[in-house]
């Protein structure tokens, strides 16, 4: 029966101008789609799906695959994604093996009640510990998209042209104070700071990023002119800090859909007029409920908006757009990048936390390169001013043309630290 199910919702499937080969707990193979089959879906022992949405179905096939009833073999999991893109709608829109109908209820929260869930949910993945980290990603720690000149920069290199991009849209000025909320193990703030005569103060809710953004500060000679402090953004008062500058990189998602308009409402309390502020994040093509496997396994509480929840949003705070840049296929190289280096150390890190997490991750790392190559999935930097700000650059040029000196050491320099 279980068997037939699962056969059955192949073959209801729409496969496009792709194709996958399915091999059954009993050595069966079958192909699904009319092209060449470049992927393969293996069931070790029997699945049962019954009757499932499409984001259960996401759940219980990640699932499967953490507790290896399912593997896949045959290169990378753009085909599968394609397909489950291909079909998001009509699972959700068809009757039978094919869905029931989407339902969702908000439970209201005070905000006590969103800070103390939005910092359990940063630490959930954030303080698995540095040495985790650390074995995958490059020397500065960066967790977010890289972004590449060429595909064939390391990852470092890529990591350091993406803060450099950043910050070079900011057009910072001596004397400015800059905020960067979410700021991970602190580069950004570090790099603003040694590139212009600025203050920088950094937030984070993660522990394990406040003690080593701190540390770094401080043996890199700037504890004068950087802070970093545990701390969620909503508790900056306004009458204590008002800053030229904010930025926000790789945060947003964490923010939840009902707190999107109290994140704008913030950075406007906290933004000098004609300030300047860059927001990069992830965004889908369409609204709808996050990944319930992403949800639950890797980022709690995480929403990821659309383009259009997001720009819609800006004039309501007297935010003006002045530049929107994609950078989804530097993020799947990154993605990529990540899950070269963390294979690399797979007996580590699976030493110690457990197989079932290195599948776990291992999965979540594959299945993003492939969802930003082939599902539409896509990461933008928002650059907009508060109010009309007619002082920054006539042109973008100097995002593109300008280099910053670069310390020859900086890689031994993190590398101590």
């Amino acid at each position: 029966m279980q068997k037939k199910l699962l056969k059955l919702l192949f073959e209801k499937l729409e496969y496009g101008d792709s194709a996958i080969t399915v091999e059954f707990w009993d050595g069966e193979e079958v192909v699904y789609g009319n092209a060449e089959p470049r992927f393969k879906i293996i069931f070790r022992k029997p699945l049962s799906i019954g009757d499932v949405d499409f984001d259960d179905l996401v759940m219980t096939f990640g699932e499967a695959y953490m507790d290896e009833v399912i593997d896949f073999e045959g290169g990378e999991l753009d085909e599968l994604i394609r397909i489950m893109n291909f079909n998001e709608e009509n699972f959700k829109t068809k009757k039978g093996l094919g869905s029931k109908i989407l339902s969702a209820s908000a439970k209201v929260l005070n905000t006590a009640d969103v800070k103390s869930r939005r910092k359990e949910n940063i630490q959930h993945h954030y303080d698995l510990g540095d040495d985790f980290f650390a074995l995958w990603l490059d020397e500065s720690m960066t967790y977010s998209c890289a972004y590449f000149k060429s595909a064939d920069d390391s990852l470092f290199d890529a990591q350091m042209q993406k803060v450099d991009h950043t910050i070079k849209k900011l057009e910072l000025k001596p004397g400015n104070y800059l905020l960067d909320i979410g700021c991970g193990w602190g580069w950004l703030v570090i790099r603003a700071a040694q590139l212009f005569d600025i203050r920088a103060l950094g937030i984070t809710l993660s522990e394990n990023q406040y003690r080593m953004a701190n540390k770094r500060k401080a043996e890199l000679g700037l504890s004068d002119r950087v802070e970093v402090k545990l701390l969620d953004y909503m508790d900056l008062n306004k009458d204590e800090y008002q800053f030229d500058r904010i930025v926000s990189v790789g945060m947003f998602e964490h923010v939840g859909k009902e707190n999107i308009p109290k994140y704008m409402e913030k950075v406007h309390e906290l933004l000098k007029p004609g300030g300047v502020s860059l927001l990069h994040t992830i965004a889908k093509q369409k609204e709808g409920p996050t990944n319930k496997w992403i949800q639950k396994h890797i980022f709690p509480g995480g929403y990821i908006p659309t383009l259009r929840e997001i720009i819609n949003s800006l004039p309501e705070y007297d935010f003006h757009l002045v530049h929107a840049e994609s950078l989804r296929r530097h993020y799947a190289l990154t993605l990529e990048r990540w899950y070269e280096n963390f294979q690399k150390h797979v007996d580590k890190i699976e030493e110690k936390f457990g197989r079932r997490f290195v599948r776990m991750w291992g999965l979540y790392l594959r299945g993003c390169a492939a969802s930003f190559r082939v599902s539409g999935l896509n990461i933008y930097q928002l650059l907009f001013t508060k109010g009309i700000n007619n002082e920054l650059s006539l042109t973008l040029d100097h995002i593109y043309t300008t280099e910053f000196p670069r310390s020859k050491d900086i890689k031994s320099q993190l590398q101590a630290v």
